[in-house]
């Protein structure tokens, strides 16, 4: 269990990122890569990605175990700036936290892999060599999908910006994916380990991640800027297929059209247009004809992201969706 602690002042503290950070999904991804569950979120994107890897994963599989510890330089703050700027903060990590971190991460082991022992031993080449390495994986399995990691996390902030605007903080942190429950002053998490963290006035980041699952991720370093990393919700995956048995039934159909309905129920959680298109099985030419006519009936609004479009429900669109009752996690 996870424990985060809260103030007065940290709940004026607490802000959403601005958009999917380039090392936090880089890291996260390479634990989904050897997960094998998640298939119907992951599966493809496995195979498309170890096609490309070629197998050249093996200074990051002796760093990012399958399970439990890595070490926080991986994630420096400054890569929500952008991936060159995260890897340069990493380059620049100080020796003493690199080899602090390193021992941290090869405690319960009898001995660190050779190529961590070389990174601890002669840290600005092993960094710049880690640095090489994340940014070649990064270019084969986030890259390609970047567009559609951030429609998704774009997605999720603007769920939980309407949770902030209809009711503050406490709203936003309540309305969390389910792993994560708001007991105020406390924000309690599943975790593999018992966990309390005391933001001490400092505030929190929220970070939605694509990669991340089942249980959200904090730096083990207390003294590093507080920040939860937690799952979007996927929606090809098990948790929003049919809805959780509360989607677009018959009734919605003959109200507006089973296309429509069709429509409407795949952008429960955001979706662009080219997603839109394929959930709903249609033309892309008919998801953006669709869609328009669901924002003039006030049932969808629709966001530009660069270039990329956003549709999301409007509140009305979720009740008609749902017949007045809001999904679990919304």
């Amino acid at each position: 269990m996870l424990r985060i602690h809260f103030t007065g002042r940290d709940l004026g503290g607490v802000r959403m990122a601005a958009g999917p950070d380039p090392l936090w999904e880089t890291i996260l991804s390479f634990h989904r890569l050897r997960d094998r569950r998640g298939a119907p979120a992951f599966g493809e994107w496995r195979r498309e990605t170890r096609v490309r890897l070629k197998g050249e994963t093996r200074l990051l599989g002796a760093l990012i175990p399958r399970r439990g510890y890595f070490p926080d330089f991986l994630n420096p703050p400054e890569s929500r700036l952008g991936l060159a700027e995260g890897l340069e903060a990493l380059r620049a990590t100080p020796g003493v936290r690199v080899r602090t971190e390193l021992a941290l991460l090869g405690s319960g082991s009898p001995a660190l892999p050779a190529r961590v022992a070389a990174l601890r031993e002669d840290e600005p080449a092993g960094l710049g060599r880690l640095a090489g390495a994340l940014r070649a994986y990064h270019r084969a399995a986030v890259e390609p999908y970047w567009p559609h990691i951030r429609a998704r996390t774009e997605a999720d902030r603007v769920v939980r910006g309407r949770a902030l605007l209809d009711g503050g903080a406490d709203e936003l942190l309540a309305t969390l994916p389910p792993m994560i429950r708001w007991r105020a002053p406390v924000l309690e998490a599943d975790y593999p380990v018992e966990r309390e963290l005391s933001l001490d006035g400092r505030g929190l980041l929220l970070q939605p991640s694509f990669f991340c699952r089942d249980t959200p991720v904090v730096y083990r370093d207390p003294g590093l800027p507080p920040v939860l990393v937690y799952p979007v919700t996927h929606a090809d995956g098990p948790t929003a297929a049919g809805h959780g048995g509360r989607g677009a039934g018959p009734s919605l159909g003959r109200l507006v059209g089973r296309t429509r309905s069709a429509v409407l129920g795949a952008i429960e959680h955001g979706t662009t247009t080219s997603e839109l298109a394929r959930r709903a099985g249609v033309s892309l030419a008919s998801a953006s004809q669709h869609a328009c006519v669901l924002r003039e009936a006030g049932l969808v609004v629709t966001l530009r992201h660069g270039n990329a479009v956003l549709h999301t429900l409007t509140p009305l669109g979720a009740a008609v969706l749902y017949g007045g009752a809001r999904p679990s996690g919304d």
